[in-house]
């Protein structure tokens, strides 16, 4: 297939697709489906080998947000039944975290929910970041805390943070489909502002909000010219009491094709499958893992998430290896790039290595921070929604046979973890 053979090579050498190209792989068949992850799979192992790097969430602060965001679960109105607690103790922050680490992640996403974070919220996230990295100080922190002020972004990254998420969600030219209480524009701004501190600057999207596949496309390429070093690609939880609960607009399918595209247009930068990624790619999971290089391990913001042994096993059975603590994520090219910007080492080990042996067509590393929203059980970060009607053109017929057979019972609140009493899921 000519068009799997070009973006192929491209990827290969770390060049983008045209935006035609990225439709393209979008309107694939089913037929041509396992073709298209294998000539993604070639991409992504080229610049990130055989590992996949482990991120694990912990939600400071949970539910009532003022913003309206379409698909969150702890927006303003939102009449799903979550955990609603305030800021977590940094000692109870740091226990949770500790749960991921002791299960392998190397990143702990720290996402708290609201507009954005008070300058006594920075305190309490600094207080935080101190007693996780006193535990281990290795370990990679990535805070997800909404719209940035002036100067928070720098106070950040001088309290050892490593990375920032904020998403941008969809396209511009929709967003304001999903959200009225801020704007794509601010959203970029938050971006800028933590790139600028020097953080690694992580945003993605969030498919199956009834999107177009002209939005999918648009929103991955504004991502890619942002500089985003890691992005996470959220599939929708349509929670119930939220305005997006009747969206099920993916199938097993369409995500691998949207995981494929992100990956062409991003060759050399790390795709993280976030939010979502049990309810809609269900048994098709490890065929995910060829196409993206991190995953989020266990539970969720919100929702919760197949059990972290599963994750774990699923990783060993389709032939890929935890990324360790010393690892680099990014291939050498993108860490040396990241660390002349953050003046450190962006999104992993000092010295940014390239992984296997240097020049291998198939062998290589990468990574950055993904972190996150709002979570996945639909917020702002690891996961979440988006919104406005899919023109049936653009949608197959296993997608029209899937929206058929809605599974709402894959949709799970999370009742465990940090702010309760129960153990968390890692």
């Amino acid at each position: 297939m000519d068009l799997l053979d070009t973006l192929t090579a491209k990827g290969l050498r770390g060049e983008t697709p045209t935006r035609e190209e990225a439709l393209a792989v979008l309107a694939t068949t089913d037929d041509e489906l396992l073709d298209v992850v294998a000539a993604a799979g070639r991409v992504r192992r080229r610049w990130f080998g055989r590992r996949v790097k482990l991120n694990y969430l912990v939600n400071l602060k949970s539910g009532l947000c003022p913003e309206d965001c379409s698909y969150c679960s702890q927006r303003l109105g939102s009449k799903a039944e979550i955990l609603k607690y305030t800021w977590l103790k940094p000692g109870q922050a740091a226990e949770a975290a500790k749960a991921g680490v002791s299960g392998g992640a190397k990143r702990v996403c720290l996402v708290a929910s609201g507009r954005g974070p008070t300058d006594r919220d920075i305190d309490r996230v600094t207080d935080t970041v101190a007693a996780i990295k006193e535990a281990d100080p290795a370990v990679e922190i990535c805070a997800c805390l909404g719209l940035l002020s002036d100067n928070q972004a720098e106070r950040l990254k001088a309290a050892g943070v490593d990375a920032y998420n904020h998403n941008l969600n969809t396209s511009e030219g929709t967003y304001g489909d999903i959200a009225t209480t801020h704007t794509y524009a601010d959203r970029v701004d938050t971006v800028q502002k933590a790139h600028g501190a020097g953080l690694s600057a992580c945003s993605g999207l969030i498919a199956g909000m009834g999107e177009s596949d002209e939005d999918l496309v648009d929103v991955v390429f504004a991502l890619r010219e942002l500089g985003s070093d890691s992005v996470p690609v959220n599939f929708l939880i349509p929670f119930e009491g939220t305005p997006l609960a009747k969206e099920w607009n993916l199938s097993p399918q369409r995500c691998l094709r949207i995981l494929a595209m992100v990956r062409f247009v991003n060759p050399d930068t790390e795709v993280r499958i976030a939010g979502g990624r049990e309810v809609h790619l269900r048994s098709m999971q490890p065929l995910g893992l060829h196409l993206a290089n991190s995953i989020f391990l266990g539970d969720y913001l919100t929702s919760e998430g197949q059990a972290g042994q599963t994750d774990l096993d699923m990783i060993a059975d389709a032939g890929f290896e935890v990324e360790g603590m010393g690892e680099s994520t990014l291939p050498r090219h993108r860490a040396d790039i990241a660390a002349a910007a953050t003046g450190g080492c962006g999104t992993g080990a000092a010295g940014g290595g390239c992984g296997t042996a240097a020049g291998s067509v198939e062998g290589a590393d990468a990574d950055a921070a993904v972190g996150g929203g709002c979570g996945t059980g639909g917020g702002c970060g690891p996961c979440g929604g988006h919104g406005h009607a899919v023109p049936a053109a653009t949608v197959g017929a296993a997608d029209d046979k899937a929206a058929d057979e809605v599974r709402t019972d894959l949709v799970r609140v999370r009742r465990r973890g940090a702010g309760t009493e129960l153990a968390p899921n890692a």
